[in-house]
């Protein structure tokens, strides 16, 4: 592929910090069909199976920006990392819990928009090796007539094997949807439907009632991590709902489910 070509279509992947159980409940709470894989040790990845992007008129950027923060509400504990292209750009976003979402650009030529302090952020919330991972990181922050916005979405996937991502093989990001759909499949992907809200967001409450966050769904600390998540979820549902965000709607309401149904499991458990 030329400095000059770019993406072809427009489309995006979600790598999940996680194993495809922990991450399954969450994912049916966005509502969207999605396939599901796992990619590597602790790691898994949702590929779209419709084009909510074409039909809704939200660019695919917002859309996936969305998802990526519903999938990392703080009851999950694991960051999402999108990747996502149209014909005229590509580019990463980074959602982990409460915290602000990072994000860098590149044009369809390759030529970097973003900030070398998000990519650097990027490293630090991943965990990433501060002299090996950033030094890889620095060339796609750089300008290349050689590396346009594909080559650059697949530097960022082998800085991410650094930290044992695999996707499976043949899933690339900058490829067609449809191929990426038609990949997935062939290597096993698990289709992923939605869910209702109080179904699916009790069997995350499940899920993670064993794992490390489990003092956090009794007692004070839920009463705390529940009303913190209304807080945060009440405004952006409004947002998104006002600005008819899909994505940014989903992710409020899914903050919104989890401190409701998270303080009503609080209740339920002491009773």
């Amino acid at each position: 592929m030329n400095a000059t070509s770019g993406p072809k279509s427009v489309g995006a992947l979600l790598l999940c910090r996680a194993d495809p159980p922990a991450v399954r409940p969450p994912a049916r709470l966005l509502g969207e069909h999605l396939l599901l894989a796992p990619a590597g040790p602790d790691w898994s990845v949702l590929v779209p199976e419709g084009k909510p992007w074409l039909h809704g008129g939200e660019p695919v950027e917002q859309v996936v920006t969305g998802w990526a923060t519903a999938l990392a509400v703080p009851a999950a504990t694991w960051p999402v990392v999108a990747l996502w292209w149209d014909r005229d750009r590509a580019g990463l976003t980074l959602a982990s819990g409460f915290r602000r979402t990072v994000g860098y650009t590149w044009l369809a030529d390759g030529t970097p928009v973003g900030e070398d302090e998000a990519m650097r952020t990027f490293a630090v919330r991943l965990a990433l090796d501060p002299v090996l991972d950033v030094q890889a990181l620095e060339p796609l922050t750089a300008p290349d007539p050689e590396a346009d916005a594909h080559s650059r979405l697949v530097g960022i996937v082998a800085v991410l094997a650094r930290a044992g991502l695999a996707l499976p093989t043949g899933l690339v990001p900058g490829d067609h949807a449809d191929r990426l759909r038609s990949v997935a499949l062939a290597q096993g992907a698990e289709q992923i439907e939605g869910a209702a809200w109080r179904d699916a967001v009790r069997a995350e409450l499940d899920a993670v009632e064993g794992g490390p966050l489990g003092p956090y769904l009794r007692g004070p600390r839920a009463r705390v991590l529940g009303g913190a998540q209304l807080l945060a979820g009440v405004p952006l549902l409004l947002w998104g709902a006002g600005r008819r965000s899909g994505g940014w709607a989903t992710a409020g309401a899914l903050l919104v489910a989890h401190g409701a149904l998270g303080l009503a499991y609080d209740r339920l458990r002491e009773r």
